[in-house]
């Protein structure tokens, strides 16, 4: 019997062939190539665009700022790199910058781990929920703005000197100063920290702490010993976020430092906006950037990529 037809269909069957064949087109011929690639398009297009950038940066950083014209001389050198090394002050703002990385990220790790192992462990849901919103609230409140709430808590006439004088004590110097910075950045840091450890705590199950007890492991001995070692995917990369954020934060050194302790970000912004002098700017920036690099490629190397769930065995 002859096959009828495809116009002897019913409408809805056509449209449903012509449906199939549209999509049969579109399917990737190879999808174990095609959509991989898909996926990794849009870090692909990032890294494209932050090569080019710093392409850029090394282009402007090669031409000194010709003070005649105040444009950038047309013949390239490393005269911008010599200026940062002759001047002391671009040391001390990158030495500044490095000491308050290595502070801040110690003090924020001591206190996000137990943060977040009490926002994990706790079986009250009251609690949780507690910690929940102290650990989303300041997401909702910008850097600069939480930076002034600091200026007026701990101002001349702010909140604290109030209750040290109304105690009968002189009032204290709190702002602008170092010491105010790491607080501040302690403070602004602390969230991303907890929320990168939280997820490596809830990834240890209980009962392996419980297991440790049972061997006679009491609760710090199985903390320092399970616990802490199995954290350690999460211990590093709130390391490495909260180590470059601090590195490059420019909004808090800037409004609680005064002015008097700049950070490498305020002074490439001085050359940049200041003193119009881009060339010195962008090898700053370099500079900056190389530095922060090689640290956090040491931390991998020692740590292992397989630690941050990377590929290879964890530790390695």
């Amino acid at each position: 019997m002859p096959r009828p037809s495809r116009t002897a269909y019913p409408l809805s069957w056509r449209l449903l062939d012509a449906a199939e064949a549209v999509v049969g087109a579109m399917r990737p011929k190879r999808p174990e190539i095609v959509v991989p690639a898909l996926f990794l398009a849009p870090a692909i297009l990032l890294v494209a665009v932050l090569v080019w950038g710093l392409a850029g940066m090394v282009g402007d950083s090669l031409h000194v700022l010709d003070t005649a014209t105040f444009l950038p001389a047309a013949e390239a050198s490393l005269g911008n790199y010599a200026q940062l090394a002759d001047r002391p002050i671009y040391a001390t703002v990158i030495r500044r910058s490095l000491v308050a990385g290595v502070i801040v990220t110690a003090a924020t790790l001591l206190l996000a781990f137990p943060y977040a192992y009490v926002m994990v462990r706790t079986s009250s849901s009251g609690l949780r929920r507690l910690l929940l919103i102290g650990l989303f609230l300041p997401f909702f409140i910008g850097q600069v703005v939480r930076a002034y709430g600091w200026l007026i808590i701990l101002g001349n006439k702010g909140i604290v000197n109030a209750a040290i004088t109304a105690l009968g004590f002189e009032p204290l110097k709190l702002i602008y100063t170092y010491e105010t910075i790491l607080f501040g950045l302690v403070q602004y840091m602390l969230p991303f920290a907890v929320l990168l450890i939280a997820p490596a705590i809830t990834a240890i199950s209980e009962e392996m702490e419980m297991a440790a007890a049972s061997l006679g492991a009491n609760w710090w001995r199985g903390f320092t010993t399970v616990v802490l070692p199995l954290a350690r995917p999460g211990l590093i990369a709130a390391g490495v976020v909260v180590f470059t954020l601090t590195l490059t934060d420019f909004a808090i050194p800037n409004i609680l430092g005064g002015g008097t302790n700049d950070f490498a970000a305020n002074a490439i912004y001085d050359a940049f906006f200041r003193i119009s002098d881009a060339g010195l700017g962008a090898a700053l920036a370099l500079v900056l950037t190389f530095i922060g690099s090689t640290i956090v490629g040491v931390i991998l190397a020692i740590a292992g990529a397989g630690t941050l769930g990377l590929g290879g065995r964890a530790g390695k």
